[in-house]
C-alpha cells in the first residue's frame, strides 16, 4: 500500500512538473510527440534518390516523436489516390505526397483538407490543390545548370543538343526545361531533338537514341531528365562509339552517375541535398500538425494554377569531376571508394 501511495505521489509530481512547460516549438527544435501521425505516399522507388528521401524523412520525424506510414504507388495514379484516401480514413495529421501526376490529385487533396489534414507536396507541385506547403528544389535552376554545363564543354559556341526529358505529368519537368531552354537561347545552342519519357521510363529514352542515330550523332550534348535516363542512354552511346564524346548531363547525383562522371562518360549531374530537403519537410510537417505557421524567411509563394501556396525552394549544386570530391564525397553523400569503384587508379 505504501508503495502504491508513493508511486501515485511521484506520478502526480511528474504531471505537475510537466504542466505549463509546453512552449511553441520552432521547426528546428525536437519535442517528443507521439500523437502526430504522418502518411507519406511515394510515386515509386524506381528512382534511386526516393529511398534516401524516405529514410531521412522517417528518421527525422521519429526524432520528433511522430510516426510515418510510408506507401508506394508504383507509378499507378489510381493506387496513389487510394493510399491518400486510406490516410484520410486513418485520421492522419499530415499527408506528404510525392505525386505521379501533378494534375490528378486535386479532388482527393481537397477531401484531406476538408478532414482537417495538412497536405505537403514534396518535390513535385500538386496543381490546383491548395496544399499547405510545396517544398522542392529550384527546378529552373537545375535546368540552367544542365545547359551551362553542356555549353561550357563545347569546343566552340553554339552546337546541337538533344533533350531527353522526364514525364510531363511531373510539374517539375516543364520548369526544368524552361531553365534549360533559357540557356540554349542565351548561348545559341540549337535543340535538334526532343522527347519525354512517360512515367519516367528510362527505356523510352534509350529507344529514342537507337531510333534517331543521325540526330544523336550530330549533337554536341544530351540533356537527360535525370540520372536514371542518362544511365539508359550512355550504354547506347557506347555501342555507337560516342560515349564520352557527347556531353551527357542529368540530375540527382545517383551513385552510378557519379561513377560515370569520374569515368568520363557523363559530364555532370545536379546534386540536390535530399537530406536537407527531407529534414526540412519533416520539421515543417510537425509544425503544421501543431498548427504553427511557417514563417521562415525562405518561405515564398507559388501559384499552383488556381491557388497561391507556400513554397520552399532548396538550392541545387552542379557536380562535375572537378568538384566531385568536395561536394559528393566531402558531404558523405557517397563514399569515395564507391564513386571510384571502377577507376581506383583515379582515386585521390
Amino acid at each position: 500500500m505504501k508503495k502504491t501511495i508513493a508511486l501515485l505521489i511521484v506520478t502526480c509530481l511528474i504531471l505537475t512538473g510537466c504542466a505549463g512547460t509546453e512552449k511553441p516549438v520552432s521547426e528546428t527544435s525536437i519535442v517528443q510527440e507521439a500523437a502526430i501521425r504522418i502518411g507519406m505516399s511515394f510515386d515509386s522507388f524506381v528512382i534511386e534518390r526516393w529511398q534516401r528521401d524516405r529514410d531521412v524523412f522517417v528518421s527525422t520525424a521519429k526524432e520528433y516523436g511522430a510516426t510515418v506510414n510510408v506507401q508506394s504507388a508504383n507509378g499507378d495514379v489510381e493506387k496513389q489516390k487510394e493510399q491518400i484516401e486510406y490516410f484520410i480514413d486513418s485520421g492522419m495529421d499530415v499527408i506528404v505526397i510525392i505525386c505521379i501526376d501533378s494534375g490528378s490529385l486535386s479532388e482527393v487533396v481537397s477531401d484531406a483538407r476538408k478532414a482537417g489534414i495538412k497536405v505537403i507536396a514534396y518535390d513535385r507541385l500538386l496543381n490546383d490543390s491548395n496544399v499547405d506547403l510545396y517544398i522542392s528544389f529550384d527546378n529552373a535552376m537545375v535546368g540552367r545548370m544542365m545547359g551551362e554545363a553542356l555549353w561550357g564543354a563545347m569546343e566552340r559556341p553554339g552546337g546541337n543538343v538533344v533533350m531527353l526529358g522526364g514525364s510531363l505529368k511531373d510539374n517539375n519537368v516543364p520548369l526544368l526545361e524552361d531553365g534549360f531552354l533559357e540557356v540554349c537561347n542565351e548561348k545559341g545552342m540549337n535543340v535538334s531533338g526532343r522527347m519525354h519519357a512517360d512515367n519516367w521510363k528510362a527505356e523510352i529514352a534509350s529507344e529514342y537514341v537507337y531510333n534517331n542515330e543521325d540526330i544523336v550523332e550530330g549533337a554536341n550534348g544530351i540533356m537527360c531528365g535525370n540520372d536514371t535516363i542518362a544511365g539508359a542512354v550512355i550504354p547506347v552511346l557506347a555501342e555507337m562509339r560516342l560515349a564520352g564524346n557527347i556531353g551527357v548531363v542529368g540530375q540527382d547525383a545517383d551513385l552510378e552517375a557519379c561513377q560515370r562522371i569520374v569515368e568520363g562518360t557523363q559530364l555532370m549531374t545536379v546534386y540536390k541535398p535530399v537530406e536537407k530537403l527531407a529534414k526540412r519537410a519533416a520539421s515543417c510537417a510537425i509544425a503544421l500538425a501543431r498548427g504553427e505557421k511557417l514563417e521562415a524567411e525562405d518561405v515564398k509563394i507559388i501559384n499552383d494554377g488556381s491557388f497561391d501556396v507556400p513554397y520552399i525552394a532548396m538550392e541545387p549544386i552542379s557536380v562535375t569531376k572537378d568538384n566531385m570530391n568536395e561536394v559528393i564525397i566531402g558531404s558523405g553523400f557517397h563514399l569515395k571508394e564507391d564513386v571510384y569503384l571502377n577507376v581506383p587508379e583515379l582515386m585521390p
